[in-house]
C-alpha cells in the first residue's frame, strides 16, 4: 500500500496536507484537474494523519533547508485546527527560526464555530486568505461556500488576523478572474489591512 502523501516539497518549500475537509467547491480549484500539485505524489488521503503520523512524516525531513514550511494541501487546513495548531508549535520548537505559512479560505471562524484569529496568529508568520473576487456575487459564484455569510465571515477573520500585528496578512485572486474584479479585491484587502497578491493559475 502506497503511504499518503502528507508532506511535499515545492522549490524550496514544504507543504503540509492535514485534510481533504473543504466547506467550499471553487470553480478554478486545482483538485478538480489532477490528484497532485506542482508534480506532487496524489494529495488525496486516505483518512486524516494522526499527529504521530504528522510527526514521523516530519522527522524524515531535514526541516533547516526548506524557506518555508506551508499548511495547504487537499482541504482547508482550518478543519483540522487542533492538528495545525499543534504541528506548527512544534516546527517553531524545532527550528524556531523557521517561517511557516497558512494558505485558507478564511472561514476558520465557521468552521471551528469561534474566532481562531488569535490561536494562529500566535504561531504562523504569514496568513494568506483566497478572497478570490472583489464582489459578495462573484466570490459566492466562484467560491460556492457551504455557509451562506462566509463573505462576511472571511472579511471578519482577516481582519481579526490584521488587527494581531504579529502575522503577515495577504488575501489572493487568481489571475482568471477579471480586470475590475482585481481591482475591487485589492480595495478590499486595503480595507482589511491585508495585501492582495494575484496568482497565476496552475492547471
Amino acid at each position: 500500500m502506497k503511504a499518503m502523501t502528507i508532506s511535499y516539497e515545492v522549490g524550496n518549500n514544504l507543504y503540509l496536507n492535514l485534510t481533504n475537509q473543504c466547506p467550499c467547491a471553487c470553480t478554478f480549484c486545482i483538485r478538480n484537474n489532477a490528484d497532485g500539485a506542482y508534480g506532487s505524489d496524489p494529495l488525496w488521503l486516505e483518512h486524516e494523519p494522526s499527529m504521530e503520523e504528522i510527526l514521523a512524516d516530519l522527522n524524515k525531513r531535514d526541516l533547516a533547508k526548506y524557506d518555508e514550511v506551508v499548511f495547504c494541501g487537499y482541504g482547508e487546513p482550518t478543519c483540522r485546527l487542533d492538528a495545525l495548531l499543534a504541528a506548527a508549535h512544534e516546527l517553531k520548537a524545532r527550528c524556531p527560526e523557521i517561517r511557516l505559512r497558512l494558505n485558507t479560505n478564511g472561514l476558520g471562524d465557521l468552521i471551528n464555530g469561534r474566532s481562531v484569529a488569535e490561536e494562529l496568529c500566535s504561531v504562523i508568520d504569514i496568513i494568506s486568505v483566497s478572497l478570490n473576487a472583489g464582489t459578495k456575487d462573484e466570490y459566492m459564484k466562484v467560491t460556492r461556500p457551504k455557509f451562506a455569510d462566509a463573505w462576511e465571515a472571511m472579511h471578519k477573520f482577516t481582519a481579526d488576523c490584521a488587527a494581531q500585528k504579529s502575522a503577515q496578512v495577504i488575501m489572493s485572486v487568481v489571475d482568471v478572474i477579471p480586470a475590475e474584479q482585481i481591482a475591487a479585491a485589492r480595495q478590499v484587502a486595503e480595507n482589511l489591512g491585508a495585501k492582495l497578491r494575484v496568482r497565476k493559475y496552475d492547471e
